[in-house]
C-alpha cells in the first residue's frame, strides 16, 4: 500500500476511534510513516480532511453504482450497498468530516451530488422492481442508516458492528415492498435473513 493510501486508512481509523481532533502525529504513527511523509502529502489538517472526505464520498458512490451489477435484484443491490456503507463506517465518518471540512468546496459538492444521485438511482430501481416500498426516498434512507450506524459509547467495535448489521437488517425488512416475498437475501456474499 502506498503512503497516501496508508494515511487515508489511518486517518479514518483514528477519527472513528479518537474523533476528528486526533493529532496529525498520531495519524502518522498509526499509518506507520514519519511525520515528514504525512506533511509532504498533506501540509495541514484541512487538506487531509478534504482528501479523506472526497475519497469516502467517491468510494461510496462507486459502491452504490456497482451494486446493481453485482446482485440479481435491485432490492438485493440496495441491501448490499447499505451493509457495505456500514462496514466502512460511512455514517460515523461523515459527521466528523463535515464538522471539519468546507462542505461548500466545489469538489465536495460534486462528490456529494454524485453519491446522492447514485443512492437515488438505487432506491428508484428497488422501488420500480417492487422490492422496496415507495414511501421512502434516498435522503430519508441515508439519514436513517446514518442514525442507526453511529457507534454506541462503551461498546467494543466488533460488538457494535454486530448490532448495527442486525438493526440494519430489521430496518431493511421493514422497507420491503409488497411484491418482495423471499425471507432471505444474499448481499455481499453473506446470507442475511429476517
Amino acid at each position: 500500500m502506498i503512503n497516501r493510501e496508508r494515511i487515508m486508512v489511518a486517518t479514518c481509523e483514528a477519527f472513528i476511534e479518537h474523533g476528528a481532533g486526533v493529532s496529525l502525529d498520531g495519524i502518522a504513527r498509526q499509518a506507520g510513516i514519519g511525520n515528514a511523509t504525512l506533511y509532504r502529502h498533506f501540509p495541514n489538517r484541512r487538506d487531509l480532511i478534504r482528501a479523506v472526505a472526497l475519497t469516502l464520498l467517491s468510494h461510496t458512490a462507486d459502491q452504490a453504482e456497482a451494486a446493481l451489477a453485482k446482485e440479481p435484484t435491485p432490492f438485493e443491490a440496495l441491501q448490499r450497498f447499505l451493509h457495505q456503507a456500514v462496514d466502512e463506517h460511512f455514517a460515523a465518518l461523515c459527521p466528523l468530516l463535515a464538522g471539519h471540512a468546507d462542505v461548500r468546496a466545489p469538489e465536495l459538492v460534486r462528490a456529494r451530488s454524485r453519491l446522492e444521485n447514485a443512492v437515488s438511482h438505487l432506491v428508484a430501481a428497488a422501488q420500480q422492481s417492487g422490492g422496496l416500498r415507495t414511501d421512502i426516498n434516498g435522503a430519508e434512507l441515508t439519514a436513517a442508516v446514518a442514525q442507526l450506524a453511529r457507534p454506541l459509547p462503551g461498546i467494543a467495535s466488533g460488538e457494535n458492528d454486530h448490532f448495527v448489521h442486525r438493526h440494519l437488517g430489521l430496518l431493511i425488512d421493514g422497507l420491503r415492498g409488497r411484491r418482495y416475498s423471499h425471507p432471505c437475501t444474499k448481499a455481499g456474499g453473506v446470507k442475511r435473513c429476517s
